[in-house]
């Protein structure tokens, strides 16, 4: 079983930046697709960012060329840095992953989440 801590949220003016990591614990997430998520006050959860093992990665079209999904496999951790932060992007932050190695940006086919953090920005 893998578990997953979030960490690095709070609150920053848009235009600013804040760096999301996850630390998993357990077990070796190497071999798994890593995924960012987020979720608003009353809609579904939203897909971010995701990473393969190799390292290839996926973003929404929302948040693509502002943030950068990354991974250290030595440590067992996924970071987010996102830059030039937007007030739409205010929401809660969840990591997860899923057993299987190949990308999807569907919250339902995720094993493993995070407990979130919440991330503000002001205007």
């Amino acid at each position: 079983q893998v578990q997953l801590v979030e960490s690095g949220g709070g609150l920053v003016q848009a235009g600013g930046s804040l760096r999301v990591s996850c630390a998993a614990s357990g077990r070796s997430i190497r071999s798994y697709f890593m995924g960012w998520f987020r979720q608003h006050p009353g809609k579904e959860r939203e897909f971010v960012a995701g990473i393969h093992w190799s390292g290839s990665t996926r973003y929404a079209d929302s948040v693509k060329g502002r943030f950068t999904i990354s991974r250290d496999n030595a440590k067992n951790t996924v970071n987010l840095q996102m830059n030039n932060l937007k007030p739409e992007d205010t929401a809660v932050y969840y990591c997860a992953g899923r057993d299987d190695s190949a990308y999807t940006s569907g919250w339902q086919h995720y094993d493993y989440w995070g407990q979130g953090t919440q991330v503000t920005v002001s205007s």
